[in-house]
C-alpha cells in the first residue's frame, strides 16, 4: 500500500486527504490545527505530530497550506518534512506559492534528495472533495510520470505546463484574472443597484451573456442576493495570489495597471473582512458608493 503525507487541512485539503483515503493509501496528516485532522482520522488516517512525522516513511508529501512562509516552514523549518524524506520522495506542492519561492523549493528539496513538482490547483472544495481537481503541474516529465499514481486521486485533468514552476505561472496568471473578474462585476453590480435596474434580471444577463464566466456565474446571483455562505475562498488568500502575480508581471511586463487595481480592490477587501467571502466585495463597492452620495 503507497503512503501519503499529507501536510495543510483547509477547505481544499480536507477533501484531498479524504480522495487518498478512500483510493485505499495509507495516509498521515499534520495541521497547525489538530481539529481540522479529527474527520480524517476517523476515516484511517494517522495524525502526525509534525510535518516530520507525516513525511517519515512516505512515498509522495503533498502540501496544501497558505502561502511562502507556510510552505517554507513545513518544507525545511523546524520538524520540517524534509528532515524525515527519505532520498527520491516525491515533494507535491499543491499549494499557490510564488514563483520564485517554487524554484527555489525545488532547489532547496533536490540538494535533500527530492524529487519536488509544482502542482497547483483550480477548483472547489467540493472538486477536491470528489477528485475533480485541474492540476497544473511544472516537473520534468519523467518525475511527472513517476507522480502520476498520486496525483490520479485528487484531479480529473492534468495540464503539465512545462518545467519547475510553469504550473505556479499559470496558477497565478488564473487567479488574478479571477481577481479581476470578481473586483469589476462587483463594480458593475453597484453600478446597477443604484441605476435601479431589476437586479435578478441583471445577474441572469450577466451570467449568460458575453462576459459570462465560471466566476461571473458563480458569483453575480450570490453578490445580488448577498448570500456570502458557504465561502471558499477568502479575500486575504485572493490578494495574496494577485500579490504573487503582480509581482511576476512586473518582472516580464513594461507596465501592468489591470493587476495594480486588482491589488488595490483587494487591499480595501482584506480591509473590510479579511477570513470571509470575497464575494463581499459587492459590500464594499456599494457601500464606497453610498457614503459619496
Amino acid at each position: 500500500m503507497a503512503s501519503i503525507g499529507f501536510i495543510g487541512l483547509g477547505r481544499m485539503g480536507q477533501g484531498m486527504a479524504g480522495r487518498y483515503l478512500d483510493a485505499g493509501f495509507d495516509v498521515a496528516v499534520w495541521n497547525r490545527s489538530k481539529a481540522k485532522a479529527d474527520v480524517l482520522v476517523g476515516r484511517g488516517a494517522r495524525w502526525a505530530n509534525s510535518p516530520a512525522d507525516a513525511a517519515f516513511g512516505a512515498d509522495a508529501i503533498v502540501t496544501m497550506v497558505a502561502d511562502d512562509e507556510a510552505s517554507h516552514d513545513v518544507w525545511l523549518g523546524n520538524d520540517g518534512a524534509a528532515e524525515a524524506a527519505q532520498a527520491k520522495t516525491l515533494a507535491i506542492e499543491c499549494s499557490t506559492v510564488s514563483y520564485q519561492h517554487a524554484l527555489d523549493m525545488a532547489r532547496e528539496l533536490r540538494e535533500r534528495g527530492l524529487v519536488y513538482l509544482d502542482c497547483p490547483v483550480t477548483g472547489l472544495p467540493q472538486a477536491a472533495a470528489e477528485g475533480k481537481l485541474t492540476l497544473l503541474v511544472g516537473a520534468d516529465s519523467a518525475d511527472l510520470k513517476r507522480a502520476e499514481p498520486f496525483l490520479t486521486p485528487i484531479g480529473s485533468a492534468v495540464r503539465h505546463f512545462g518545467a519547475i514552476g510553469n504550473g505556479t505561472i499559470f496558477k497565478l496568471i488564473n487567479n488574478l484574472m479571477g481577481a479581476q473578474q470578481i473586483a469589476s462585476l462587483a463594480e458593475g453590480l453597484a453600478v446597477a443597484e443604484q441605476a435601479g435596474l431589476n437586479m435578478t434580471m441583471v445577474a441572469e444577463a450577466l451570467a449568460t451573456g458575453a462576459v459570462a464566466s465560471p466566476q461571473v456565474i458563480r458569483h453575480s446571483k450570490r453578490m445580488v442576493a448577498r448570500d456570502f455562505s458557504g465561502a471558499s475562498f477568502t479575500s486575504t488568500l485572493r490578494r495574496k495570489d494577485v500579490l504573487y502575480a503582480v509581482s511576476l508581471a512586473e518582472k516580464l511586463l513594461a507596465d501592468v495597471p489591470m493587476a495594480r487595481a486588482a491589488i488595490e480592490a483587494y487591499d480595501k477587501a482584506v480591509a473590510y473582512a479579511p477570513d470571509d467571502d470575497e464575494a463581499k466585495m459587492i459590500e464594499i463597492v456599494s457601500r464606497r458608493k453610498a457614503d459619496k452620495s
